[in-house]
């Protein structure tokens, strides 16, 4: 009896780990229960194999136990330091109730945040959460006006007081100050914990958890907590780190083949594609503004199949003007969508050179219209702070024109800043002032520059097309803040006015009108890559002399200047990767990705480059916008990888520079 009484009270657990065994219980509960939601909320797209439910459960099961090790880290630190005198003390109640209920906030806070950005972009926490934490007026802005926050927040707290209750019904807070704990004891949590800590930041990768070829349950798989912090950690991604490579000398080889001209020549030989193209025709000078619309999808437009009527002016402009019909854009975010028509270049890996450091003085095509005499302006509506918009335009030789809202932290502008007036606002939300806004600003600009003489290059950024969706009242007959649709067809609107008192002006005649879509509304899809969801419209209307035509050539955002300064008929030099898409050696293609895939696109065949050094190959439906997987061609291989290895190379050894 005496063996067997030592036995029990030497392997006795302290009742002080009752509060941590149950907070992580409870974790992995509404964890799970947070993962369900997901996959009935995705129910069409995810796969119901038995086998692949149980290893989207177990994936997400394994990540939840690392997530939760370091959220009870410091707790686990606390019952290691507190002596057992105390335990039970006012100070001690004090501190664990303060820190539970603090703790449980948080994580409520963050499983409704999480169905929140769910609903948005369909997929847990990734790097656009970790701007979102940086950019905090637009994006506390945007929830208070697209959700009735008092009640979010009433219902997080009301969660936490259920917990809360529970844990008190069920003694679990008399247990935890009830008694102490040994030393040994208190060693083998903090071991455990700090073990599994330097476990998962040595051996696991969040990709880890992308075992299977249908994305929804990759993103299932995945922790949201967990994924936060590895974006946090991983935004910038070399390619030579983390993508298939081959030979330097060989892939500039590559690429110097596919973005040569006829009408272009080489500055040199080696790792560069500088060249000169030499025009055909007499050279034209026409003001150039540029509208690169928010989300525009394809899709919104009649001219591709939409029946909801929401685009009429967009549709109008498609008979009228140069409509590529068969564009498609390099990522899924505003950023991308400046990248790729300003430089001209694929998307690099990680974040957009717009947001990196070292992206001043670059050459990008406001340098093609300086050295032709043209003054250049970018005008955003809300402040431009936010996504290094400012420091990337003004470091590139625009001027700038946004709502400045003096943000404290340095936007490092090379440039001249120009602040919207609260007198010409009439409309604003949190992304920044309503379309007809920034479009009237951008006229009065344009005025100046017409009586001064000079030709001008006018950039401008919308923003009403974003949630919260609200615009004026009284504009459409959809109710400003309903839906997308409404801001879809607003968006529409405002540009239908300022193209008709654009009219007006003395200027219009001899100015040519680009318009883009940055990115489409949305890039969710079970597959790797959603083709479909990067399908975009862009239009040039009222080029002088010439010819209204679509153009059905697959081709890219980074197309579309060097198309329009072909039928400027301009002689310039070319750092671009883009080029004229009339021209009969065009070889059809598009480049796309995400932050971490990178997509090379050749009619009905897709290579995607992954960024654990793997490749997939497949081709591609548009019937039902699928993939269906095929054995890799080398040949095809060494050209998607060329496009992306040279790009990434150029920047990071500053071969796009001036």
């Amino acid at each position: 009896m005496k063996i067997k009484g030592s036995f029990k009270t030497q392997f006795h657990l302290s009742k002080r780990l009752s509060l941590l065994f149950n907070f992580v219980k409870v974790f992995l509960l509404l964890s799970l229960l947070l993962r369900v939601v997901f996959y009935f909320w995705q129910a069409a797209d995810v796969s119901w194999n038995p086998l692949n439910i149980l290893m989207t459960l177990g994936t997400g099961l394994f990540f939840d136990l690392g997530t939760c090790g370091f959220i009870v880290l410091p707790s686990i630190l606390y019952l290691f330091i507190m002596p057992n005198r105390f335990i039970g003390s006012e100070v001690d109640k004090a501190l664990v109730y303060i820190f539970f209920n603090l703790t449980v906030f948080l994580l409520m806070f963050t499983f409704l945040a999480e169905l929140t950005f769910w609903e948005e972009f369909r997929t847990r926490f990734n790097f656009i959460a970790v701007d979102y934490l940086i950019y905090t007026h637009e994006v506390i802005s945007n929830i208070k006006e697209s959700y009735p926050l008092p009640l979010l927040i009433g219902i997080v707290l009301l969660a936490t007081a259920v917990v809360f209750y529970i844990f008190h019904k069920r003694f679990v807070f008399k247990n935890t100050f009830s008694e102490g704990i040994s030393l040994r004891q208190r060693v083998t949590v903090v071991m455990i914990g700090i073990t599994v800590m330097f476990f998962f930041i040595g051996f696991v990768k969040n990709t880890d958890a992308e075992w299977s070829s249908n994305r929804y349950n990759n993103e299932i798989s995945k922790a949201g907590i967990y994924s936060f912090f590895a974006e946090f950690r991983n935004n910038r991604m070399d390619y030579v780190d983390f993508y298939t490579t081959i030979n330097e000398k060989n892939a500039f080889s590559l690429v110097r083949h596919n973005v040569a001209e006829k009408n272009a020549h080489f500055d040199g030989s080696g790792y560069a594609i500088k060249r000169e193209v030499d025009a055909q025709g007499i050279s034209e000078k026409p003001n150039v503004v540029f509208i690169l619309m928010e989300s525009m999808s394809a899709s919104f437009m009649k001219e591709f199949g939409n029946k909801k009527n929401i685009t009429p002016n967009m549709d109008n402009l498609a008979q009228n003007s140069i409509l590529f019909s068969n564009l498609y854009a390099t990522g899924t975010r505003t950023v991308r969508g400046m990248e790729a028509v300003t430089l001209c270049i694929p998307p690099t890996p990680g974040q957009s050179i717009v947001k990196r450091p070292e992206n001043h003085d670059l050459f990008t095509v406001s340098t093609v219209f300086k050295d032709h005499g043209y003054d250049n302006s970018f005008f955003y509506g809300g402040d431009g702070y936010f996504d290094n918009m400012n420091s990337y335009f003004g470091g590139n030789g625009f001027t700038i024109y946004d709502r400045g809202r003096g943000s404290v932290l340095n936007d490092n502008i090379k440039a001249k800043r120009n602040n919207i007036k609260d007198s010409e606002v009439t409309f604003e939300n949190a992304w920044g002032i309503c379309d007809e806004d920034i479009y009237k600003k951008m006229m009065s600009v344009a005025d100046e520059h017409y009586k001064q003489g000079k030709p001008f290059f006018n950039f401008v950024m919308t923003t009403s097309n974003h949630r919260p969706y609200t615009y004026p009242e009284g504009r459409i007959n959809i109710p400003s803040g309903k839906n997308r649709d409404g801001a879809v067809k607003y968006a529409d609107f405002a540009l239908g006015k300022m193209l008709r008192e654009a009219q007006t002006k003395p200027w219009f005649k001899n100015t040519v009108f680009v318009f883009v879509a940055d990115h489409c509304a949305s890039s969710a899809g079970k597959d790797e890559i959603d083709v479909a969801n990067y399908h975009i419209p862009a239009i040039i209307y009222n080029l002088s002399g010439a010819e209204k035509r679509k153009i059905e050539k697959q081709c890219s955002q980074i197309d579309i200047f060097p198309t329009l300064f072909s039928l400027m008929h301009w002689d310039y030099e070319s750092n671009f990767f883009g080029k004229d898409v009339l021209q009969p050696d065009f070889n059809e293609r598009a480049l796309m990705g995400t932050y971490r895939k990178l997509t090379l696109m050749k009619k009905d065949e897709v290579m995607i480059l992954s960024d654990q050094k793997k490749q997939n190959f497949y081709s591609y439906s548009i019937k039902d916008n699928s993939l269906k997987a095929k054995d890799i061609e080398t040949g095809f291989l060494d050209e998607a990888i060329s496009w992306y290895q040279t790009a990434d190379y150029m920047f990071s050894h500053k071969l796009l520079k001036k």
